[in-house]
């Protein structure tokens, strides 16, 4: 694939399977002229995303549509963020970016990368953990709580992240990871066009670099492709999980900013 293809799919996975995860969560998904929104107004920060829709995007139509992204984002009740995927930005747009970003009174929160691979990942195990998948409320408390505390979000965000919802105990593959009965770790996998799509991979800030967050993966990645018959798998991954995503098979392609309002004063 070109490096444009690979953000094309990059991008239309997180449009085709974030829409499901966020309707999943009462949200509305909505196209405005090249601009994406996928909206729950929730807690849980992720499920507050906002993208763009096209590609070889120009310096000035970028500048317009994160001025208009960014207005979307204020006039809602919770924080979210702004996914721009740099290989669909012109050559001039990806210069300008850091400009464009300030004048559309937005900041970097964090950067990461798309990543993709075709691979088979056997069933794999951690002398420490316990993997199981989520089916009950407990299970659905237990994953938002670990990625709350993994993000730097709530407890309260945490057990609203994915608080009743059939989604999460049927389609999608969500697995966590116990150690001496307790939860420690998590990752889900779930179908996406002609793939399997790797969702909220979390550890506990205590718990990490012990190989939870891989072995997990790895576990999540397997039945998911069991289960689907997909082999080619797609993720968004940040400087930290980039390469646990390697060593499992995956290549990185295109830079990924999330932006979100930036701080007043």
């Amino acid at each position: 694939m070109s490096s444009l293809e690979e953000a094309l799919e990059s991008r239309d996975h997180l449009v085709a399977v974030w829409s499901a995860l966020v309707r999943d969560r009462g949200g509305r998904i909505s196209t405005d002229d090249g601009i994406v929104h996928m909206w729950a107004d929730s807690s849980f920060g992720f499920w507050n995303t906002v993208t763009l829709a096209g590609a070889d995007i120009s310096a000035d139509a970028l500048g317009e549509q994160l001025a208009r992204a960014a207005s979307f984002m204020r006039a809602r009740s919770e924080s979210g963020y702004l996914w721009v995927f740099e290989d669909l930005l012109s050559s001039q747009a990806k210069a300008s970016l850091a400009q464009r970003v300030a004048e559309a009174g937005l900041e970097v929160a964090f950067s990461g990368r798309g990543m993709a691979g075709d691979l088979s990942v056997p069933e794999p195990c951690h002398p420490d953990l316990e993997f199981r998948r989520v089916e009950s409320e407990e299970h659905l408390a237990a994953y938002g709580d670990v990625n709350a505390r993994a993000y730097g979000m709530t407890p309260e965000a945490g057990r609203a992240a994915l608080a009743g919802s059939e989604l999460w105990r049927g389609d999608v593959h969500a697995y966590l990871g116990y150690r001496d009965g307790r939860p420690v770790t998590c990752a889900a996998t779930v179908a996406g066009p002609g793939s399997i799509f790797l969702a909220l991979v979390a550890t506990l800030p205590e718990e990490m670099r012990k190989g939870y967050g891989e072995a997990v993966t790895r576990k999540a990645i397997h039945e998911g492709a069991r289960r689907s018959g997909h082999r080619r798998l797609v993720l968004h991954a940040t400087p930290a999980g980039q390469p646990v995503y390697e060593r499992i098979g995956c290549r990185a392609n295109t830079a990924i900013h999330f932006l979100q309002l930036a701080a007043a004063g």
